[in-house]
């Protein structure tokens, strides 16, 4: 006998959670959770087949995937152009501004830059089908309203990644996974509605690890579509490229996904936290500060180029990274200098063969939109094949060269400290020192605190990175949040975010992510 149970609502959620939609959610669990469970259990044999010394290489099984000419499936008009994406929290207020930016694509977001407080899960699923219904509208405190123009971004969603479950609400009398709560509510309430205004349900999918986490996702979209009554392909997805097992089955991914995809994307903050998660137990990987992990470095450098090579072979998109920048108000100077690295990291994406990037705040939506408009003078580069260009494991796999800080490790504990204390609060989405953080921030930060630790990496200043080294560093960077703070630290939960750190980053072996553990902390 089935059963459904979730923590009680306002009765404001009870159309996100009325019957017929929590009846379509269990359809998908039932029919798709334990595939995701035999999945998961496999990122866990190639995990431990890596730790054993297996070598990270393109799939010999998928050889003829590879070789030959498939395509994916037509990409429809209002994704064809996609110079400029900007990003960001299911937040009504910055969904309206999204929409409103004059990017051509919005992808709201459940994942990264969310923190998955449960009111906070609904509210973003009515914020949701307010924007696809256009009647969304926000009046702040001070008597401001935002309501959105009569043009606005086309609207793409993010579900959390396969790992993550939504605890408060069980079928069968287990968590709900994460990914198919968000896409089974958003495309229940929303598929009719968009197909009447001539868009579709469209989705960013993340942190995918093997083609066939792609396949179950293929499998979910035409089981949904069918259920729903919906013709077949009317789902389309974006996917994220951000762990470095799936930078060596692109083409797999696509070809799995061949109906439904438009486009990849390189995330690169996660892409490299996965390079450390899968491969940092081994001495030859040891990473450098993260300062000298630009996209200029010959692994990352590698994977942009294959993207592009491997989307534009089967007519697919090619999305580049993120411009993390937000407006450094009363400076101009530092503005212009901000401004500059956005218009050079765009101008090589650009020279790479890149369609688009994301960008993290309106401000950067004209810059971004106008490089691309004069580079390329068309929708698109899929004319860019990169015919003769050749690809190696071993490219992918060169860590880039570059010294070892206390400076370093000081700056990575204050920026994840600062990103965590605020997601435990319920912000996912946070501006720290000008820059746009979400959860790749911590992840990569422990990362590579981890891996120094494990490996007694030798600083500049010729300490070895201990357990004592990290607890010395780790005081300093609280004694600096107490002194800034005063009193008001007491109020924040920095003491929190520092013990999980200390959890991450101390273990023997890696914990592969972090969101789950501070998860039980949220209501």
């Amino acid at each position: 006998m089935s059963s459904i149970q979730f923590k009680e609502v306002d009765k404001k959620y009870h159309t996100v959670l009325s019957k017929e939609a929590v009846d379509f959610l269990q359809h998908l669990v039932e029919n798709h959770g334990h595939e995701l469970r035999r999945l998961l259990a496999k990122r866990e044999e190639t995990a431990e087949a890596l730790r054993r010394g297996a070598k990270l290489d393109f799939p010999a099984e998928t050889a003829e995937i590879r070789a030959s000419g498939w395509r994916v499936s037509d990409i429809p008009a209002d994704l064809s152009v996609r110079h400029v994406e900007i990003t960001g929290p299911v937040d009504r207020k910055m969904m309206i501004n999204a929409l409103n930016s004059g990017a051509d694509v919005y992808m709201a977001d459940f994942e990264d830059s969310f923190s998955p407080v449960w009111s906070q899960t609904l509210d973003g699923q009515i914020n949701l089908m307010d924007a696809v219904r256009k009647t969304i509208e926000y009046r702040s405190p001070d008597g401001k309203l935002y309501t959105l123009a009569d043009k606005t971004a086309t609207l793409l969603v993010r579900p959390r990644g396969l790992h993550l479950v939504e605890k408060n609400m069980l079928i069968n009398g287990s968590p709900v996974p994460a990914p198919l709560f968000d896409f089974g509510l958003y495309l229940f309430h929303n598929a009719a509605e968009l197909r009447r205004r001539s868009t579709g349900p469209y989705f960013y999918i993340p942190k995918l690890e093997h083609y066939l986490e792609a396949r179950w996702w293929a499998n979910v979209f035409a089981d949904a579509e069918k259920t729903l009554n919906l013709p077949r392909g009317t789902i389309k997805c974006s996917v994220l490229i951000e762990t470095i097992t799936a930078a060596f089955q692109m083409d797999e991914i696509l070809y799995e996904l061949r109906e439904y995809v438009t486009a990849l994307n390189l995330g690169r903050w996660d892409y490299i936290f996965s390079f450390i998660k899968r491969l940092g137990h081994d001495p030859r990987y040891l990473m450098p500060d993260r300062s000298h992990l630009t996209m200029d470095k010959h692994f990352l450098k590698s994977a942009a180029l294959l993207m592009v090579k491997t989307c534009h072979r089967r007519g697919a998109y090619a999305i580049g990274g993120m411009a993390a920048q937000v407006p450094i108000r009363g400076n101009p100077e530092a503005q212009q200098r901000a401004f500059a690295k956005v218009r050079e990291d765009k101008l090589r994406e650009i020279s790479q063969g890149f369609d688009g990037a994301w960008v993290a705040h309106p401000d950067l939506v004209p810059l971004v939109k106008s490089l691309f408009i004069e580079n390329l003078r068309a929708p698109n580069q899929l004319h860019v094949k990169h015919e003769n260009l050749v690809i190696t494991a071993d490219d992918l796999l060169k860590v880039p060269d570059g010294e070892r800080t206390a400076e370093g490790m000081r700056a990575n504990m204050e920026v994840g400290l600062r990103y965590l204390e605020s997601w435990l609060r319920g912000n996912g989405c946070v501006a720290i020192n000008f820059l746009m953080e979400d959860a790749a921030t911590f992840e990569i930060a422990r990362a590579l605190i981890w891996q120094w630790i494990r490996h007694g990496a030798r600083l500049a200043d010729g300490r070895t990175v201990t357990p004592q080294v990290f607890e010395e560093e780790l005081g300093k960077v609280l004694q600096k949040l107490r002194g800034e703070m005063g009193a008001a630290y007491q109020e924040t939960k920095f003491e929190l975010a520092a013990e999980i750190l200390r959890k991450t980053v101390l273990s023997t072996e890696f914990i592969e992510f972090t969101p789950p553990i501070a998860y039980e902390y949220l209501q």
